[in-house]
């Protein structure tokens, strides 16, 4: 297995660091290839602007546009096509962060913002009356699968499905369909750590253990079972779920999963 773990957060100390080199250990000691992209460590740009695209950059600036330009050019910037060969390189991405504001952090938006460009991520395949561009299951990413993990503040019953926060499949569910399975990459389940404030010291070695464990198990996990957009369970070109196909009781993101 071949691993992209893109780590996002500032302190080399802090959990999420500790689970990230976990990670690189554990997975190195199995006989995995491993690459890390430590977001903060690279002092990544968040930002799209453009200087991104060079010479392909129109003005008034159109990202899509632009960038898709460049991307077909090899003129997208370097730290961008070394991200994007990283990709490429991957059959599995890990995503370590925490969740700040029910979100990813800030630089690994800008991660994605930046990297998954327009005919790199999305905007490919055929589009006509019985097919919508390969995305949702298709696209240039597909074949390759993620882990989020994540560390969160709050106690878990604060994103149970009657929580406050919300259920934290939905909060997650804009990274998991949105942005990874849109352009083809399959989601397994996440690993996520409640609680992380208070966690203390004597406590980390049982989450040590948790995490070495879904590490281990990672390559025959099965991904989480979102609908294709192209395989027959969406009407085109409304991409409207087709009567029938509601499971029962389920409603809103629980739709889109088989």
């Amino acid at each position: 297995m071949k691993t992209l773990i893109v780590h996002a957060h500032p302190e080399p100390r802090s959990l999420n660091s500790a689970l990230k080199d976990l990670a690189v250990e554990t997975l190195t000691r199995a006989g995995h290839e491993v690459r890390v992209s430590d977001l903060y460590a690279m002092h990544w740009k968040p930002v799209v602007d453009a200087a991104d695209y060079g010479p392909h950059a129109s003005s008034p600036l159109r990202v899509a546009a632009d960038s898709g330009r460049a991307f077909e050019a090899g003129a997208l910037t370097e730290d961008v096509r070394a991200e994007q060969e990283k990709l490429l390189w991957a059959d599995t991405v890990i995503f370590q962060f925490p969740l700040w504001w029910y979100a990813m952090p800030a630089i690994l938006k800008g991660w994605v913002d930046r990297v998954f460009t327009y005919r790199f991520a999305y905007g490919v395949g055929e589009h006509s009356d019985t097919k919508y561009g390969e995305r949702y299951g298709e696209g240039t990413l597909a074949g390759k699968r993620a882990l989020l993990s994540v560390t969160v503040g709050g106690p878990e019953p604060h994103y149970a499905a009657r929580g406050i926060n919300g259920p934290i499949d939905d909060l997650l569910f804009p990274i998991h369909h949105g942005i990874l399975f849109y352009p083809g990459i399959e989601p397994v389940s996440p690993f996520v750590l409640y609680g992380t404030d208070r966690l203390t010291e004597e406590e980390f070695p049982d989450v040590a253990k948790a995490w070495r464990e879904r590490l281990l198990m990672l390559e025959s996990t099965e991904p989480i079972p979102f609908r294709r957009q192209n395989f027959g369970d969406y009407a085109i070109p409304s991409l409207q779920l087709r009567e029938g196909l509601e499971p029962a009781g389920r409603s809103g993101f629980g739709l889109h999963v088989r």
